[in-house]
């Protein structure tokens, strides 16, 4: 379908179709008022030609009404008729405009160059002098030319505008394919925050209890003391408190994925009512580490009064995180050295190391690479690096972020070159 061309009739194609009839109409009579004001010779033509100049103007006039969908027949009409007709001069200027806005360049631009051939009899015959003929015939070119420079004006505009129309269609669409995709990305995020969060508690719950199982079975075979009912209580405590946090965690994140709008309206992690994790609470994951039986040492060198930004503090946390769960799953009893340190302006560096176990684990929990390709993952969204992998003897878990100058926080006097250094062993 040509650009502008519509199948049905609108209230103001009827409006303009109707306003350029009545001008065709006026635009005639005034042409052929011309015989009568001496502008054409009117004993040069016969008076059966002038009658049946003024006959045609109603037809002319009425096949403008097709100009929209049959703008090449109206226009060949139109110009046939002019070669005779004064009176239908009018039409024809609406009708190679119409023409030319409907119909590609090239085949307008033909018959509006016929127009000007088949009008070289009425120039020669009719003018009285050679200087009338060529005032007349110039008329007529400028005119003639005018109509199709307009009409190619018209369409130009109206492709413009449908292709500016398909580009706001195609941004439109790419737009909710993006927000799609952001969905997508988010819930995929949320089930790496699932494996991180509850591989985490789950592996406190089964150190505790195989502690229990294994102290249970020392005793009864004699070769230990049996457990007394405070270290069975506070066990049981330990583990009652973790499941209970799965639970409430799993319960937040579950929440988020109902929501159904995780992406640009200010759903997420944000809006929980528990507080995200931050660096501030990695001594608090650490401490629930040592409670547990596993050996760290914590160091935290960081501004006293700058954080990055909450996603990177939380990133951060989760591979603290991460770290001492694989620690645990794989290295029981080994040593783990976890170190955090950086600046504004500089980067966040986190380190998780422990001793490369002898030989594999009897019982290993179930999951291995699979929270490091999340946590992979989540950092280079955060526009970092992770690095992990054994060397001289450790394993190192290694995570650089990005910790901008302008995400900085506001200092207080005294505090810009104080360090904030805590160890917990």
């Amino acid at each position: 379908m040509e650009p502008g061309h519509r199948s049905r009739r609108s209230r103001r194609d009827v409006v303009v179709d109707s306003l350029l009839t009545v001008f065709a109409v006026l635009y005639g009579l005034l042409g052929f008022a011309g015989y009568g004001g001496d502008l054409h010779p009117a004993d040069r033509v016969p008076d059966w030609l002038l009658w049946l100049d003024l006959a045609f103007l109603p037809a002319c006039c009425a096949a403008l009404w097709w100009r929209r969908s049959h703008p090449v027949t109206v226009a060949l009409g139109v110009t046939l008729v002019s070669v005779f007709s004064v009176s239908a001069v009018g039409a024809l200027v609406v009708a190679l405009t119409s023409l030319a806005a409907y119909r590609p360049f090239p085949r307008a631009a033909a018959i509006t160059l016929l127009a000007m051939v088949l009008s070289l009899p009425w120039v020669v015959l009719v003018p009285i002098d050679a200087g009338g003929s060529i005032v007349t015939m110039v008329t007529i070119v400028v005119m003639l030319s005018a109509c199709l420079a307009w009409g190619t004006a018209i369409r130009s505009r109206r492709s413009l505008v449908e292709r500016l129309r398909e580009d706001v269609r195609r941004e439109r669409q790419t737009h909710e394919e993006r927000l799609t995709a952001a969905r997508v990305e988010e819930r995929r995020r949320i089930a790496r925050e699932m494996h991180d969060v509850i591989a985490h508690r789950m592996s406190l719950l089964s150190v505790h209890a195989g502690a229990l199982a294994y102290r249970t079975e020392r005793a009864e075979a004699g070769r230990a003391a049996p457990l007394e009912a405070a270290e069975v209580g506070s066990a049981m405590r330990v583990i009652r408190d973790n499941a209970h946090r799965v639970l409430d965690e799993l319960g937040d994140i579950l929440d988020v994925l109902r929501s159904g709008d995780l992406v640009g309206e200010g759903a997420g992690e944000e809006d929980r009512s528990a507080p995200p994790p931050r660096l501030d609470d990695l001594s608090r994951l650490v401490r629930e580490a040592v409670d547990v039986g596993e050996r760290v040492v914590f160091d935290l060198d960081l501004p006293e009064s700058h954080r990055p930004r909450e996603q990177v503090q939380r990133t951060a946390y989760r591979i603290v995180q991460e770290g001492l769960t694989n620690a645990r799953k794989h290295a029981p009893g080994a040593r783990v050295v976890v170190t955090a340190a950086g600046g504004p302006g500089q980067e966040l560096v986190i380190v998780v190391s422990n001793v490369l176990p002898m030989g594999l684990v009897a019982l290993e929990l179930p999951g291995a690479g699979v929270g490091l390709a999340g946590l992979a993952e989540r950092v280079r969204l955060d526009g970092g690096r992770l690095e992990h992998g054994p060397a001289r003897g450790r394993f190192r878990l290694v995570a650089t972020l990005p910790w901008p100058t302008e995400e900085t926080g506001s200092e207080r006097p005294g505090d810009a070159t104080r360090n904030e250094h805590r160890k917990v062993t």
